[in-house]
């Protein structure tokens, strides 16, 4: 995480935040990866907090398969209801530590059933996780269920019945992630179709590691009204225009673009263009341990590198609020209680 002494952080940190774009596979606590491993005897790619991390956090993963190698340490102690409990409840305490006030935490409970738990029971422990750590902070969180791109299409239309059944007990959204170079939005329509006769909104990843094609796909086939990263958007000037006038969100992760070479780096990240061409955006972490970033980092990364005000900070922050997957009386409080922080920080 960024180091040294800035007057800004205090005041970044201290604002009120969304998190839109958060893995619970990817944001596990160094300390609580190695105890439960430790626990249940599984080996390590280091045996100390600092060289875990020092393993574990992408600086130069290159790309998003790279990058994503990550994920079988963590998940390898994310196979009991107990750890998954914990991991959650832990991320959410991880949020409130910062300020962020809401969150929609998303991940692929398939991964999750390695040790005897079924997709329901992987579900309750995450949201019984969560739920501890909002009525303790007075936060708020949600789950967005996430589809694989690299399984078979019956996997993600199983997934999409999850989510819809859970719809009302904490999980507010559909997801399809992974390498998408190979694996098409129009392999899993069955799936979304499925989430959005229900109502249940759907983001999906794309135009991070593949091109604008990419984010058409999960627009037209997928009902996305949120992108995660779309990166390339801006190859595609018509794609960029149809994204701003229907008012889809990106869910921008500046350090996990250039970790993966989505972009070359922070200054070269096209958050600066998309906001300016009035796309509507958020900032996200991606993964708190294998980015190696907090939501704080990412905005101060957004005024270090991109010279984005605070004003347009907060309407960032702002932007979240209001694009969250959250009943409408929920996000008109958030963007309130925002307004009203900001002012007294400002």
């Amino acid at each position: 995480m960024l180091e040294g002494a800035d007057p800004e952080r205090d005041r970044i940190r201290a604002l009120p935040k969304p998190e839109l774009h958060v893995h619970l596979d990817g944001s596990l606590r160094p300390a609580t990866l190695l105890e439960l491993a430790r626990e249940s005897g599984i080996p390590m790619p280091a045996g100390d907090e600092a060289g875990l991390r020092e393993r574990l956090v992408a600086s130069n993963a290159g790309s998003l398969e790279e990058y994503l190698r990550a994920f079988e340490v963590t998940l390898s102690v994310m196979q009991d209801a107990a750890a998954l409990e914990r991991i959650a409840f832990e991320l959410g305490e991880d949020h409130a530590l910062e300020h962020v006030h809401y969150a929609e935490v998303r991940f692929c409970p398939l991964l999750n059933t390695r040790g005897g738990l079924t997709p329901d029971q992987v579900l309750d422990a995450v949201l019984r996780g969560l739920g501890r750590a909002d009525a303790k902070h007075g936060t708020r969180s949600a789950v967005i269920v996430c589809a694989l791109r690299h399984l078979p299409p019956s996997t993600s239309i199983a997934l999409a019945e999850l989510a819809v059944h859970y719809r009302d007990h904490g999980v507010c959204g559909f997801d399809l992630a992974g390498a998408e170079a190979g694996n098409p939005v129009r392999d899993h329509a069955e799936a979304f179709a499925i989430a959005h006769a229900h109502g249940l909104p759907v983001t999906i990843h794309a135009g991070e590691a593949f091109g604008p094609e990419s984010i058409r796909q999960a627009l037209e086939l997928g009902h996305a009204a949120r992108i995660g990263h779309g990166t390339h958007l801006g190859d595609d000037p018509d794609l960029l225009e149809h994204v701003r006038d229907a008012g889809v969100t990106l869910e921008v992760c500046l350090t996990s673009n250039v970790q993966t070479g989505a972009a070359a780096s922070y200054e070269a990240h096209p958050l600066r263009r998309h906001f300016d061409a009035g796309v509507s955006v958020t900032l996200g972490t991606d993964n708190r341990l294998v980015s190696g970033v907090s939501l704080t980092d990412e905005y101060l990364h957004a005024r270090n590198a991109l010279g984005f005000s605070w004003d347009e900070l907060v309407g960032i922050a702002r932007n979240g609020f209001r694009r969250a997957f959250a009943p409408s009386e929920l996000r008109a409080a958030l963007v309130g209680n925002l307004d009203e922080r900001a002012a007294r920080l400002a």
